[in-house]
């Protein structure tokens, strides 16, 4: 991205129908195969309790040497969903690297769960077997609205099962997810459709492990989506034991229960980790080994995929102006 296509008058607002646009699946997933192997500086992110407590806010910066930057401020209220909202607003503020000027604030939401879904995507294209084609997505929210259109970009999904704690929610995902041209259905034994699926999907604010790994059969990758503190879980100590665990980045260990919590009781070692996204794609570590074996992959989100995303609607929108 060169600073000579900044706009004048300040940034474009860039909202989430063209932002959703320029963010197709194979596009993105492309776009973070590429960003993971160049690299990216990418600090830590602020983290804020707000809200007593309640809630957090979050602010992720990144940036490529001069070719672009940018920060993505985040705000996550568990709580929303008794009131009919999303639990995750953001927005993403793009940036001209060589110049610091301000280009475009973006919809931040749809940035953030087509990433996510993209980056677990990308780590699956390592990572489940060559001929996975039932999907079982667990949770339907916004992120989980988009892994069947995510994994189908790296896999013949044939089947997709959805399962949800509000079993509503569950069949409304189900009849969109038809609504697609999905054969996708929703599902109430949850431990029966872990048991039917060769991917397993979660996308929850779930506090307590909801999958176990006593029902993974052998061959089956787990992607872990949903967890982002050391409290909240969504697979137990099993499912850990039994699997070859990769992440999207360190911060994984020092954020996400699912893995904080068996590292901090002996279950698993640091080491233990098979390696990261940026290896997968670097070729550094190899993806699945035998086909029998169990993968998970555990992701926290990285603004690496922010920018990655961000650059990707900004080309569009340059182009067509």
């Amino acid at each position: 991205m060169a600073h000579t296509s900044a706009p004048l008058g300040g940034p474009i607002v860039i909202d989430q129908e063209r932002t959703r646009a320029a963010l197709a699946f194979p596009r993105l997933i492309g776009a973070l195969r590429e960003a993971f192997v160049a690299g990216a500086e990418v600090p830590l992110r602020h983290r804020h309790a707000v809200a007593g407590g309640e809630g957090t806010l979050l602010l992720m910066p990144s940036w490529q040497g001069k070719a672009a930057m940018g920060v993505k401020l985040v705000t996550v209220f568990p709580g929303n969903g008794a009131l009919g909202l999303n639990s995750v607003f953001s927005t993403y503020l793009l940036c001209d690297g060589a110049t610091g000027q301000h280009l475009a604030v973006i919809d931040g939401n749809e940035i953030t769960g087509r990433r996510t879904a993209a980056a677990s995507a990308l780590a699956g294209d390592y990572l489940a077997r060559r001929d996975a084609s039932t999907l079982l997505i667990v949770g339907a929210g916004h992120v989980a609205g988009m892994m069947a259109q995510a994994w189908a970009a790296v896999r013949d999904i044939k089947r997709v099962l959805v399962w949800n704690i509000r079993a509503g929610r569950a069949e409304t995902l189900a009849a969109s997810l038809q609504a697609e041209g999905f054969d996708a259905v929703s599902v109430e034994d949850l431990e029966g459709a872990v048991r039917m699926a060769d991917i397993v999907s979660c996308a929850t604010l779930a506090n307590e492990p909801i999958v176990k790994g006593a029902w993974l059969r052998p061959g089956t990758h787990l992607d872990l989506i949903g967890g982002y503190r050391p409290d909240m879980r969504e697979a137990d100590d099993t499912a850990v034991k039994r699997s070859r665990v990769f992440i999207d980045t360190d911060a994984a260990l020092a954020e996400a229960g699912d893995l904080t919590q068996p590292i901090g009781a002996g279950v698993m070692m640091r080491n233990d980790i098979v390696g990261d996204l940026a290896a997968l794609c670097r070729g550094t570590v190899g993806g699945r080994g035998a086909a029998g074996e169990i993968t998970l992959f555990k992701s926290v989100g990285s603004a690496i995929e922010d920018l990655a995303a961000a650059a990707l609607v900004w080309s569009d929108v340059s182009a067509a102006r």
